[in-house]
């Protein structure tokens, strides 16, 4: 599969409006994509088993998306098949009376994957230049009066760049996801939630009040995205009307990140082969 179409390449421009939230690719078929993403599946694990041995490198995942984007589907459907040992899921709400006393970056410094695992962010540090930026809620920051200037989104964006070059220089790869869907799709799935008593706990009136600011956080997310997506931590944005292929693209990004890392089970020396084969016949000789 051709990543290029999802990638935003560094300094480009981006127009969430110009990019189709239905596209398949070359897929017409969902069971065609499903098949694959099994495949796709498999490959992961057999990467993850590698990335745990090797105890070296870590890979974080970043999820993004308005409302009923997508999510929660697709940290369970794509990453179904790893180790959870390995693995490391973290959610963040609204910031707690404790991580507000504490810079914006504070809380996720907190839940990064330790070397040989897998992080996954279900939302994360971008929803202080989302969130925070639609609702004005940087004086809930506790943040110094110098600190509150016209340019402070230009300076969390450095920040947030910093940030992800420090990670990225000591050891842990980024890919960040925007699961892209249009508000027409966001309204059926809002609508499909109330309609399904078992999923009536997924939606409240706050989502709905949060779709009124639809055109806001559209131009936001592609501020951030723009100002964020580099070499070493970009941003994909996956069409994800359609959640199947949204989960193929994911899976194909993440195997290609992860085949990038250049990761090997650990290789031992000769003189332990030679320790083991002792340890061998004493176990084959025991009665």
């Amino acid at each position: 599969m051709k990543l290029a179409p999802y990638i935003i390449k560094p300094g480009s421009k981006l127009n969430l409006n110009k990019l189709k939230t239905g596209d398949t690719g070359k897929y017409r078929s969902k069971e065609d994509a499903i098949e694959k993403l099994e495949d796709n599946i498999n490959a992961m694990a057999d990467l993850q088993g590698k990335l745990y041995a090797q105890d070296r490198l870590a890979l974080l995942i970043v999820f993004q998306a308005m409302d009923g984007g997508g999510k929660d589907s697709s940290i369970k459907h794509v990453m179904t098949g790893l180790n959870p040992q390995g693995t490391q899921v973290t959610s963040f709400k609204q910031p707690s009376k404790e991580e507000l006393d504490h810079d914006f970056l504070w809380r996720i410094s907190r839940s990064l994957p330790e070397k040989g695992r897998i992080g996954i962010f279900n939302r994360s540090h971008y929803e202080e230049v989302l969130v925070v930026r639609v609702h004005n809620l940087l004086l809930q920051e506790k943040l110094p009066q110098n600190a509150l200037k016209k340019n402070i989104w230009d300076m969390r964006f450095k920040q947030i760049n910093s940030f992800e070059k420090y990670l990225f220089d000591t050891g842990t790869y980024i890919i960040k996801f925007f699961l892209h869907i249009s508000k027409e799709e966001q309204k059926q799935r809002f609508l499909d939630r109330i309609n399904d008593p078992s999923k009536n706990w997924k939606i409240t009136e706050e989502d709905f009040k949060e779709r009124q600011y639809w055109d806001q956080y559209q131009k936001c997310y592609e501020d951030a995205i723009k100002q964020t997506s580099k070499t070493h931590a970009p941003w994909y944005v996956i069409p994800a009307d359609k959640k199947w292929f949204a989960h193929l693209v994911i899976s194909e990004v993440i195997i290609k990140t992860m085949q990038s890392m250049n990761i090997q089970y650990p290789q031992i020396t000769e003189e332990q082969k030679k320790r083991l084969q002792v340890v061998k016949q004493n176990l084959l000789s025991e009665k």
